[in-house]
């Protein structure tokens, strides 16, 4: 099966399937990261639309515990930023309909929350195809080395995804279920 049509079947299940239950538990979130000796000084998160995992409660969660949070702001030719944001900043809407921080400090995230639409055990990422985090990770890997944790919910996950040479893999998948490392 080709990625589009992965894409709109995965797509379809999520919106069928979606719980605003379903989350990630912030406090195992964070345990695995101190475990590990991950730095969560500087975050990148997502606003989540389009029945999309919620990251909203562990950005919450890491600003208490002194993390910089920043969002993503979409530009031209499928490209973007991170910007800096807290849970009280000012939004706006993107073309898209996600909302974007009106911050213009940019900002280079130690690790970064990738939203998804579908994975694989080899952390593989299926996106919605505009190549948006592919291109960022791209770019963000030339100033500084970034963690790449996919948020999803468990049956989002696929035996194999269907992989080009511009696509970018992930180091973690964290679902409501389980931690893949």
């Amino acid at each position: 099966m080709n990625k589009s049509k992965i894409r709109s079947k995965i797509l379809k299940l999520r919106k069928k399937n979606f719980n605003e239950n379903l989350k990630i538990n912030c406090d195992n979130f964070f345990s695995f990261f101190q475990k590990h000796k991950l730095n969560l000084k500087n975050l990148g998160g997502y606003y989540p639309s389009n029945f999309e995992i919620d990251d909203l409660e562990i950005l919450e969660f890491l600003e208490k515990k002194n993390c910089k949070i920043s969002l993503p702001i979409i530009k031209k030719n499928n490209q973007m930023d991170f910007f800096k944001w807290s849970k009280n900043d000012p939004l706006k809407i993107n073309k898209y309909g996600i909302p974007e921080p009106v911050s213009s400090k940019i900002f280079h995230p130690d690790i970064l929350l990738v939203p998804l639409v579908s994975y694989d055990n080899d952390f593989n990422r299926l996106g919605y195809g505009g190549g948006f985090y592919d291109r960022y990770i791209e770019k963000i890997e030339n100033i500084k080395k970034v963690i790449k944790i996919g948020l999803a919910f468990s049956y989002q996950k696929l035996k194999d995804i269907p992989i080009n040479q511009y696509d970018k893999k992930l180091d973690f998948i964290v679902t409501e279920k389980e931690i893949l490392k």
